[in-house]
Parts: C-alpha cells; structure tokens; sequence
C-alpha cells in the first residue's frame, strides 16, 4: 500500500510564535500518508489545524518540523526548479469563492493565469484550454470574459476549480470547498469533483466541516483535534464504528433525515470547550472533554496506533 502513496506526511508541525513564551501548535506532530487516486477527508471543530495542513502541502507554509514526501521526495529538499514543478502538480481550491479570486481579472485570465506561469501553451492553445476548463466546471465559454463580481458563490467555486485544474495537477487539497455555499449547491460541487476525480485520476485532500459530504466523497477519512490527528480509517468503517469519543461527537451531530430517529437517537455533547493551542499542557489534549479520561491522560499523550487492520487510533483509554 505504502509503494502507492503520492503524499505521505511525517512528524509534521507549525508552530506559531507570539512573543513573551506563548506559542501556538496550529498541527502539532501529526502523519498519514494518501494514496495515489484516492480521497481523504480531513474533519475537526474550526481552529484544529485543518486548513494549516492543507497549506503546508501546498508551500503556503513552511513547516516547523517534520517530512511532507510527494512522490518519494521532501519537499523541502527541492531546488527552486523543482518547486516549480512541484506546485504544478500539486493545487489548492480555497474556502472562500468570493475572497479567492481577483476581482480586477476577468475568469479567462483567472484560469489562464497559472498556464502562462508554467509556459504551457501558446496564445490560441491557452484560449482553447480555458473554453475547455469552463466545460468541464458547468460554466458557458463567453463566461471567460466576465468578472468574478458578476457571478453567484457556486459559480464562483466553480472557477476556482477550473483555475486549479488549469495546470494539469494531480494531487489538489480541497479547503472546505463547500462550506460558504448554499446547501443546495454543496452536492454540485462535491459531484463536480467526483466526476472530475475519475476524468484526470486526481487525488484529494479534502477538508471540509460537512461530515454526510466527506462520506460521501472520501475512501478513508481523517479526525483532527487541536492540531493532532486521533483517528484514521476507511469512510465506512468511521461512520460505522467510531472508536474515538471526538468522533463519535462529531457523528453524532450528523442530522438524520427521519424525524423519528433523530427523535430518538442517543447524542453524545461534548462539556466545556476547545483549549487554547498555544502553550498546550503535557497529556491527552482532549481529557478535558472526554467522559473515559483516566489519570494517565493527564501525563501520556497518546499515539496514533494501528488498532485494526487500517483502523489507526490515538487514545489511551482504548486498547
């Protein structure tokens, strides 16, 4: 399995300094690694690290520490030809549609815009490139000639996905893609992208707080908490048997569509709140919330171990 990996993340942290000895663990020693074609979906509360993540791939940041290996080679072991490259391949559609895009470009120079960074085609290739991205987006080719103010959210993250698709990547982090979209749109979009996967042979990393849209779109997914991942498995063994106590939360408050059942179903509510990332203290960062915690919580944080075949888990209270 490990011989297919595209990206593989090790030991990975960025840390923020804010003066007088406080500093903030946005992702705080996590790993995984994502296989070639694949989706993973990485959940959490806001602020756990996700989005940093997503950026670290990216080179948006640079890490504090730890490995970020695509391909079989670190990153941050390329020379400045290589990057470029490598930020060809590797492409980020943002959260927000409207804030993502130039409003003094027209959607054609928008799209085209990586194209003539990497010299890829000629004057009238590019031009035909980008009629063929808007096809390909569910976008009209006079399209190209408008500006991003003159469209809706959706379409909006519909450019943006043309413009990520414009540089033939094969490795695109999706940041919460969906969140600031109407809910009638969310499945266009998360469609969208399902069927762009199977065209081009993507791979995703998708981000995202919607968690009946990371089932449906993600082969395995990824449960982030205050900068450290505590559980990772295929999307079907999650959903059917969370063994984290935050994720079975989380799943929790997944509404079901039946008002009889949702009636009726058993919540799990989470007391208190999220803790501060900066100056986290020594142990398990969730014990605070958690109902199982022990005394050894409190001074052994744990690791991220493989509990069943591909079912990894980070949590001392659960062998």
């Amino acid at each position: 399995m490990e011989n297919n990996q595209i990206l593989k993340i090790i030991g990975l942290k960025k840390y923020f300094d804010y003066g007088n000895n406080m500093t903030l663990r946005a992702v705080d020693n996590i790993s995984f690694g994502i296989e070639r074609g694949e989706t993973l979906g990485l959940v959490g509360e806001s602020g756990c690290g996700k989005t940093t993540t997503g950026r670290l791939i990216v080179r948006l940041y640079n890490p504090t520490e730890g490995k970020i290996i695509y391909e079989g080679k670190d990153i941050r072991d390329l020379d400045k030809g290589e990057i470029k490259k490598y930020t060809k391949k590797v492409q980020m559609i943002f959260q927000d549609p409207y804030a993502s895009l130039d409003p003094r470009m027209t959607v054609g120079e928008i799209i085209g815009e990586g194209i003539n960074i990497h010299n890829m085609y000629n004057k009238k290739e590019k031009k035909e490139r980008i009629n063929q991205l808007l096809d390909k987006v569910g976008l009209s080719r006079e399209h190209g000639n408008r500006f991003p103010h003159e469209f809706s959210g959706g379409q909006r993250q519909r450019i943006g996905i043309a413009r990520a698709l414009a540089v033939e990547p094969n490795f695109i982090v999706c940041d919460e893609p969906i969140s600031a979209l109407d809910v009638s749109i969310q499945a266009q979009i998360v469609n969208l992208l399902i069927n762009l996967q199977e065209e081009f042979n993507l791979t995703y990393l998708f981000i995202a707080h919607n968690l009946s849209m990371v089932k449906h779109i993600s082969n395995r997914v990824a449960v982030m908490y205050l900068g450290s991942i505590v559980e990772i498995t295929s999307s079907e063994e999650l959903y059917r048997n969370p063994l984290h106590p935050y994720t079975q939360a989380l799943l929790s408050a997944i509404p079901i569509p039946d008002p009889l059942i949702e009636r009726e179903r058993k919540r799990v509510i989470l007391s208190g709140d999220v803790p501060s990332p900066i100056n986290v203290l020594p142990g398990c960062k969730f014990r605070e919330r958690c109902t199982k915690a022990s005394k050894s919580c409190e001074d052994i944080c744990p690791e991220l171990k493989e509990v069943s075949p591909g079912h990894f888990l980070a949590c001392n209270c659960i062998d």
